[in-house]
């Protein structure tokens, strides 16, 4: 069956519709890891959003259940050059396409994914749709395109309740503003026993409980958007408490201390970004889904001075803030699929605890 792309800016790419038979709007971002489908999929920070694989075979060994980053994918799309429809691995449950049907995700294959790529990288993350229909006129959906918003995504990717994910002899509590189940992993791997809290969670909660450290998550969308959840966070860097950041924690954090965050031109979404401690002068590979970044000169050199920086563009990737014990960072150092270069830093947020890594 013939599927279609339809974006913004009036291109419009065919292709052969895979997953699910549906129509959707939403933003489109290219990603450009070779592996490590799945953990794209289900990374909460992708909701409101449609990817583009920049590799050009997706698919070939399946779905492996067990490496979801969530309890679901939250894609809203899927663009791929080319659908391997049966994949080849001992520990595949299901084929690719058979997930996204399952959970009711369009796909389109077929298309020249590396031009795709090129327009978003120039032109910027646009808008776009999914169909298998035929639009005799643009004019029938470039409305609809145009108007479409990531807006309320905290909210749908967030936990409902709290939950306990393990024992240990450190109290940490994380932020769910849509975060990848590895950043908890990472903590229990390390003797923390960690307990996992909706995003609109008030600080008062947390600091009743005496827990030894705060860790908040990554998430999708706008920073500016969650100002209730920004003020909470205001308390939480008062308290005095080892706290570490990840991705949309990074940016929140930086926001209730009044620096800015504006939006990127396509953003940094893939596991081969090169960043740079200031400190150490090293360079590590990292993960990265993101499309808004902290100003650095919007930072206040009295409160935080910048840790990381992506060597490709030279935008911040880190914060340490001078008079409290905060650290936080825009990549993913909990990365799944890899790599792994920068998981040291859960063990720095371990000694910020006053405890000793055991990972």
């Amino acid at each position: 069956m013939k599927a279609y792309l339809i974006l913004e800016d009036g291109h419009v790419f065919e292709g052969e519709h895979f997953g699910a038979e549906k129509e959707v709007v939403s933003e489109f971002v290219f990603n450009t890891s070779m592996t490590g489908y799945l953990e794209v999929l289900t990374d909460p920070s992708y909701a409101g959003q449609s990817v583009v694989m920049t590799y050009p075979l997706i698919g070939n060994y399946g779905v492996c259940l067990e490496d979801q980053e969530s309890r679901k994918p939250y894609v809203e799309g899927f663009v791929v050059n080319e659908l391997a429809r049966l994949g080849s691995n001992f520990r595949k449950n299901l084929d690719l396409e058979e997930y996204l049907l399952q959970h009711d995700i369009p796909g389109i294959q077929g298309i020249d994914t590396r031009y795709l790529t090129k327009l978003i990288r120039t032109d910027g993350c646009m808008n776009g749709m999914i169909t298998t229909k035929h639009y005799d006129s643009l004019d029938e959906v470039m409305e609809r395109i145009k108007s479409f918003k990531v807006t309320g995504v905290v909210e749908q990717t967030t936990c409902d309740k709290p939950y306990t994910i393990s024992d240990g002899d450190l109290k940490v509590a994380l932020y769910d503003f849509g975060a990848k189940n590895n950043i908890g992993k990472e903590l229990a791997n390390r003797g923390c026993a960690v307990t996992i809290y909706p995003a609109f969670t008030k600080a008062s909660v947390i600091l009743n409980e005496n827990y030894d450290g705060i860790m908040l998550s990554n998430g999708p969308g706008d920073p500016e958007e969650c100002e209730d959840i920004i003020h909470e966070m205001q308390i939480l860097a008062r308290s005095g408490k080892p706290i570490f950041a990840i991705c949309l924690g990074h940016q929140l954090m930086a926001l209730a201390h009044g620096f800015k965050t504006e939006k990127m031109v396509y953003g940094h979404h893939g596991a081969n970004h090169p960043v740079k401690d200031l400190n150490t002068n090293t360079v590590y590979i990292s993960t990265q889904n993101h499309n808004f970044v902290v100003v650095e000169d919007q930072i206040d050199s009295s409160i935080a001075k910048p840790w990381f920086k992506n060597v490709n563009d030279g935008t911040i990737e880190g914060l340490e803030y001078i008079n409290e014990n905060i650290r936080t960072v825009q990549f993913h150092p909990e990365a799944c699929a890899g790599p792994l270069d920068t998981g040291f830093l859960f063990d720095e947020f371990i000694e910020m605890m006053g405890g000793h890594p055991n990972a």
